[in-house]
């Protein structure tokens, strides 16, 4: 099916979140993977020990040179670090705006490390989410954007309004961290509310559930998916990769991003 997705996003050195994840996902979805890289850094299942920022113009020769030459048919950003970096992202993509940009706003790593400096919030805010076709913040991250809790699913409806009301065109809010055996996310998009349900699957191999969720939604954009046809078909892949994870680390464990070739190949 092809499509070309240029992630912006971090390095993760355990391979299961950031550009890694990015890159398996849209390869597996059928997918031509491209990256401009955040940062670098040293993480595992257990955790974040080290981040080496990328310096804001060298991010932007990466995606300048990309688009020179290979173009893309969407953009998916995940953890930008700071409101430099995030200044230069929203500048190259504001050129773009006919191409689907799917935002996802990495604050926290799942061991509890900051992924986004709080002076980059508002730039976020400001600069970078009014370009997004859609952005999908968990729980956490919506609370952050709203300033308030969540509890419930009536709340994550009432924040993905504040969040379009920030300036977003959609925004699909992301319920696992909620209490529950069935997992609910919620998107709203052209007015619209939309509740996607499952059954939670009980498993500690979660890492980088978001970069991957983001990044199939991109590549079906890509592909010419409607974005509620995007959504689901990247909830699809993502349950599959949780239930087939290989198991490995000793936390929060990766995904099996090659799900789709494998089943591909079985014919």
């Amino acid at each position: 099916m092809q499509g070309r997705v240029l992630s912006i996003a971090g390095s993760d050195s355990g391979g299961g979140a950031g550009i890694q994840a990015d890159l398996k996902t849209v390869t597996a979805l059928g997918g031509f993977a491209m990256t401009a890289i955040t940062a670098l850094t040293a993480q595992n299942t257990v955790g974040v020990f080290g981040v080496v920022e990328t310096p804001p113009e060298f991010l932007r020769t990466q995606i300048r040179c990309v688009l020179d030459d290979i173009g893309t048919d969407a953009f998916k950003s995940g953890m930008l670090g700071g409101a430099d970096n995030i200044a230069v992202v929203a500048e190259e993509i504001a050129a773009y705006r006919t191409v689907p940009f799917v935002l996802d706003p990495v604050m926290i790593a799942k061991g509890g490390a900051a992924l986004l400096h709080d002076n980059a919030v508002d730039a976020l805010i400001g600069v970078l989410m009014p370009l997004a076709t859609v952005i999908t913040p968990n729980i956490p991250e919506a609370e952050r954007l709203i300033g308030r809790r969540i509890v419930d699913e009536r709340d994550m409806v009432e924040a993905g309004r504040q969040v379009c009301a920030l300036g977003a065109s959609a925004v699909l809010v992301k319920g696992g961290h909620l209490p529950g055996t069935i997992l609910t996310d919620v998107l709203i998009a052209d007015g619209v509310e939309e509740a996607f349900t499952a059954p939670r699957i009980e498993t500690r191999h979660t890492h980088g559930t978001g970069c991957t969720l983001a990044s199939a939604i991109a590549t079906r954009l890509a592909q010419g998916r409607s974005l509620r046809d995007a959504v689901a078909d990247a909830r699809a892949y993502l349950r599959a990769a949780i239930e087939s994870a290989p198991g490995y680390g000793a936390g929060a464990g990766p995904l099996n991003h090659g799900v789709a070739i494998t089943e591909i190949a079985r014919g």
